[in-house]
């Protein structure tokens, strides 16, 4: 049997004082390739996806900065709605999608704000799995009611709806865009704050609960203030309170509810931001976050949106990273006051 030959001890040296340099030209390629990619970005379309229905007022804000970022990128900005399980499951196809600056979530209060505590499991990690890009908007929900139903129930204010509501346990049917979404837990804290028991119901977005709210087979919806807006002035809907501390500019004759009374100290908002995967390069986050920014602050796009009820923002992604943390603590401890859960 033939020996293998063995290495002269100049090639053996020459081979081992390459390893070190193959190593170094590795590490140096790496990031060179990360850099050229990111150069190229955007070189195809970009997806944002959005964790519930159409109609619903994430889609609404959704479908106003898409064409905006169009412009700005220069590729096409697609609308994706993945609804179902109070946003969660769109969130978790985000959460799962390559960091490469093409898949983008609208997420929310509820997606990051609330589910953590109120589901037992998620299948995402709202912190772990997501950077935060920017806050797009921030809203109020309104206390709507079935115009014909309020009438012949005698509802025209909190306080009958309060002793209405005290008088009938179980008589009255709430709808909501799902379980864990501010519009539920908005519900949840009335509830709570006012000893009352409202049936709830929920659906898998506030556009189709809008649409059996205006049919009747509903009784009220603490909705977002941009999805029920249209029908407030059509008259389909009855606005009795909102639900934020201050007075709406886009609806300023209809109080709070901690004005109409008796529910001192209510206060629930929703939030709507854009988040990535986690790993997404920050040059291209950072891109997107300036270019929302200048969409919300455009006259335009602004004045459309206040008209809405909605306050733009644009604010960075370490600012909203912070946001997203208070919200996620303030909402922890409103579903464990309410009791709220989901299995």
């Amino acid at each position: 049997m033939k020996s293998r030959p063995t290495a002269a001890p100049d090639d053996l040296r020459r081979r081992l004082l390459a390893l070190p340099l193959c190593a170094a030209a590795a590490a140096w390629l790496a990031p060179a390739a990360a850099i050229a990619q990111t150069a190229a970005w955007p070189a195809k379309p970009i997806r944002i996806v959005v964790p519930f229905p159409a109609a619903g007022t994430t889609d609404i804000l959704a479908r106003a900065l898409a064409p905006e970022l169009q412009k700005a990128l220069g590729q096409p900005v697609v609308v994706d709605n993945k609804a179902g399980a109070g946003g969660n499951i769109g969130s978790a196809e985000v959460a799962k999608a390559a960091p490469d600056g093409y898949t983008f979530l609208m997420g929310t209060v509820g997606t990051h704000g609330i589910n953590a505590a109120l589901y037992p499991k998620l299948p995402y990690d709202p912190f772990k799995d997501f950077v935060p890009v920017t806050l797009v908007a921030a809203v109020p929900n309104v206390l709507v009611f079935n115009p014909a139903k309020a009438d012949a129930l005698g509802i025209r204010s909190v306080p009958d709806l309060v002793k209405y509501a005290r008088a009938n346990p179980g008589k009255l049917n709430m709808a909501s865009s799902g379980n864990g979404t501010s519009i539920h837990l908005s519900g949840e804290l009335f509830k709570t704050m006012t000893g009352t028991f409202l049936v709830h119901f929920p659906y898998r977005g506030s556009g189709p609960a809008l649409i059996d709210l205006m049919g009747g087979s509903v009784d009220l919806m603490f909705d977002n203030l941009p999805s029920a807006m249209p029908h407030i002035r059509a008259g389909k809907l009855r606005a009795l309170a909102v639900t934020s501390n201050v007075r709406s500019q886009a609806l300023p004759d209809v109080p709070t509810i901690e004005e109409a009374g008796p529910v001192k100290g209510y206060d629930a908002s929703s939030w709507f931001g854009l988040l990535a995967p986690a790993g997404t390069p920050m040059e291209i986050v950072n891109r997107v976050q300036q270019e929302t920014a200048k969409a919300m602050a455009t006259p335009a796009l602004k004045e459309r949106l206040l008209s809405q009820g909605a306050i733009p923002s644009g604010n960075t992604s370490t600012e909203f990273a912070k946001f997203i943390a208070a919200e996620h603590r303030k909402w922890a401890a409103v579903v464990k006051a309410s009791g709220a859960k989901v299995d």
